[in-house]
């Protein structure tokens, strides 16, 4: 699916329906609002190049 097809108010309203979860009509639009901002924080962290050498760490060592 294309960005531009997505529409963030339909997939909220189909999880909603998928887990079983009313999501009350005060509350809709502020969900909403948090799911396109986690969609354009989620792009830009899709967006970031990696190197093809690098590998998968199976655990994080500071």
């Amino acid at each position: 699916m294309r960005r531009e097809e997505f529409d963030v108010g339909e997939y909220v309203d189909l999880m909603g329906l998928l887990s079983d979860l009313e999501i009350r009509d005060e509350y809709r639009d502020s969900v909403v609002a948090n799911f396109e901002r986690i969609m354009a924080i989620a792009n830009l962290v899709n967006s970031f190049p990696l190197p093809e050498e690098i590998e998968v760490a199976p655990v994080f060592e500071p």
